[in-house]
């Protein structure tokens, strides 16, 4: 993977766990030579996330909607920000430049943005992997929920396991170097997409 794509909050939330993890998570991406697209924001986990990188010398991608890089106060510090025109765009754009996806914690965006890449990737769109640094437990219900959309038979077993997750950013990232995409997608074959 040349590039991962972090998915996490534009704030920082109450416990400081959350803004030590995203350094973490950073500073793990540099030390494996993977550079980071994010948001485009400074401010957040983006921000935080989006530091620590460039903390270490490592390559930072930002993507931005023009409606929200005032709002967001973009980080005109990275490697190279992208203001686009909708957040259409700005997720199309996102994952295209990245090899695979990690959810940080963080709100609704978060999650829209994380789940599309989920449901891509079940759709056979794309391959690439989708993970979850489950810090301090913050995602155990979304766990839950994918299990029990397996069980009650409104996801595959295969599409169930495709989120890989884990509390360290060292964990996550040998989860996602060893990660397999399922055989065939939902619905459609290999060949349609």
């Amino acid at each position: 993977m040349k590039r991962i794509a972090v998915y996490c909050g534009s704030s920082t939330g109450h416990d400081p766990t959350y803004k030590r993890a995203a350094v973490a998570l950073g500073h793990a991406l540099v030390e494996r030579g993977i550079g980071l697209v994010f948001g485009g924001g400074r401010v957040g986990l983006m921000g935080v996330i989006a530091d620590a990188v460039l903390a270490k010398g490592g390559d930072v991608r930002g993507v931005i909607p023009k409606a929200l890089a005032t709002k967001e106060l973009a980080h005109t510090g990275v490697t190279e920000l992208v203001v686009v025109k909708s957040m259409h765009e700005r997720k199309a754009m996102m994952a295209d430049l990245a090899d695979g996806f990690i959810a940080m914690p963080g709100g609704f965006g978060t999650l829209d943005e994380t789940y599309e890449m989920m449901t891509w990737a079940q759709l056979g769109f794309h391959r690439k992997p989708v993970g979850f640094l489950n810090v301090d437990g913050y995602f155990d219900s979304l766990v839950a929920f994918a299990e029990r959309a397996v069980r009650d038979g409104f996801v595959s077993a295969d599409h169930g396991a495709m989120a890989q997750v884990a509390r360290t950013p060292e964990e996550l990232l040998a989860l996602m170097d060893r990660y397999v995409a399922p055989a065939s997608p939902k619905w459609i074959g290999p060949s349609e997409t």
